[in-house]
């Protein structure tokens, strides 16, 4: 569904992906792995376009995107989840998920009631600002957002960070859901080890901006953690 072939991009001087090549599959989880500074946000922000790759391709399905504006992209089926929620905080649950539809491509105005399914917390607080939300109910919230504009390619950077043990609990069982019953593709930048295990597909771990190991999650082991991930 995704495919990255020899991405590279700098910040100036900095070089911060060289030559990056993923394959993300459809109706899988696949995780981005690393230690801090490493890439991984970078890349992200490269698949969504807010970021320009000075290299490489990106293709959604058989369509060529490289060239696109996110605006594009979003609507093209990608959609991104960024580090640290990034909701609106002084604007009411409802509010933050009807900017979300504003990606779809069919013109829908509604919020999906199959969204709010998935987060029923959401529905309850719906009039709620999103500054007075916990952190793992803007998390949920920022997830949803998300959803609403129908992707065919979620993007999420660090979804676990800071949050509470129950709700990644929930959020890796809405992940689940979505590949299962959605046959969604699932991109996933995270640190929390358990999590790749018990929810991801297939792993890529980058350092220096680069992929120096990748394979089925079941296969991360002890070894790959202490040579790649360890601090």
């Amino acid at each position: 569904m995704l495919a990255i072939r020899e991405l590279s991009f700098s910040y100036g001087v900095v070089q911060t992906l060289s030559g990056v090549s993923m394959q993300m599959t459809r109706g899988q989880v696949t995780c981005v792995m690393g230690r801090n500074g490493v890439g991984k946000t970078t890349l992200m922000r490269n698949i969504m376009g807010t970021l320009r790759a000075s290299a490489g391709e990106i293709t959604l399905g058989d369509r060529d995107i490289t060239g696109m504006q996110p605006n594009r992209r979003a609507r093209a089926g990608l959609a991104l989840v960024p580090q640290g929620r990034q909701i609106f905080p002084r604007l009411t649950v409802e509010e933050n998920l009807r900017i979300g539809l504003q990606a779809r491509s069919d013109g829908r105005r509604d919020i999906p009631p199959d969204v709010l399914d998935l987060f029923p917390i959401l529905k309850t607080m719906s009039k709620r600002m999103g500054g007075d939300l916990s952190g793992g109910q803007q998390q949920q919230l920022a997830i949803a957002r998300a959803l609403v504009g129908d992707p065919k390619v979620l993007l999420l950077d660090e979804p676990t960070e800071g949050i509470q043990p129950n709700i990644i609990q929930q959020i890796g069982e809405v992940l689940r859901q979505l590949v299962s019953v959605r046959q969604m593709t699932i991109v996933l930048v995270e640190q929390y080890l358990d999590f790749v295990r018990d929810f991801g597909n297939r792993f890529y771990i980058m350092n220096r901006g680069r992929v120096v190991a990748d394979g089925p999650a079941a296969s991360l082991d002890a070894n790959m953690v202490n040579q790649h991930l360890s601090v």
